[in-house]
């Protein structure tokens, strides 16, 4: 992370040559135009980084996969307004699961299966108590802890993370991030093993 996470912790203190500077090296990075990088103030999401990248030409890119991609919406928007990777592959697992749920396991009824449901995940509740703790954290729910508690418990417990490089959603670096923050012993690192490839959020779709 080097020069930009020094860059961010400066904030407004950044003198403006270094600024330019990172905002280079990330257009290089990314693909983003430079300008567009130093107008976000060095800080781009996942949204705009799909919304921006593919515009012009008019497309928008995948977020759980970002060999995919599709028409763009919006093109004023700031952030995507769809995954093209879901719009071009979602039909095809409805209806396979509609079928299988239905013709074989006869379940469902007249009942609508819905892919993605805002009311279930605004009503979830996603408070959690971390090892350790008494109350639950009010944040986003974090089971890193637990999975350190557990490495600590059980010396011997492996953990295999797989990534896919192209996947937006889950960002294989940040899962590298994520272990190398565990609250343990650093000598149990040696039972996580980390295995990337050349795919999206799902290791079986291709474009």
């Amino acid at each position: 992370m080097g020069p930009y996470l020094h860059a961010l912790n400066e904030g407004a203190a950044l003198p403006q040559a270094q600024e330019q500077q990172v905002a280079a090296q990330m257009a290089a990075y990314t693909g983003l135009p430079e300008r567009y990088v130093l107008r976000a103030d060095l800080r781009v999401t996942g949204p705009e980084f799909e919304q921006t990248l593919l515009l012009p030409r008019g497309e928008t890119s995948g977020r759980l996969d970002a060999r995919f991609s599709g028409p763009t919406m919006d093109p004023l928007a700031e952030s995507a307004m769809y995954d093209p990777q879901s719009a071009a592959i979602s039909s095809a697992y409805t209806a396979a699961f509609n079928d299988y749920v239905r013709k074989t396991l006869k379940f469902g009824g007249k009942h609508t299966y819905k892919i993605v449901s805002n009311t279930v995940g605004n009503d979830w509740n996603l408070l959690h108590t971390p090892p350790g703790q008494t109350t639950p954290a009010y944040i986003a729910t974090n089971v890193m802890p637990d999975l350190a508690a557990a490495m600590s418990y059980n010396p011997d417990l492996k953990v295999m993370v797989n990534a896919g490089y192209y996947d937006l959603a889950t960002p294989y670096y940040a899962a590298w991030y994520q272990f190398e923050q565990l609250p343990m012993q650093r000598k149990l690192m040696h039972n996580v093993q980390f295995h990337y490839y050349h795919v999206g959020h799902m290791l079986y779709v291709r474009p």
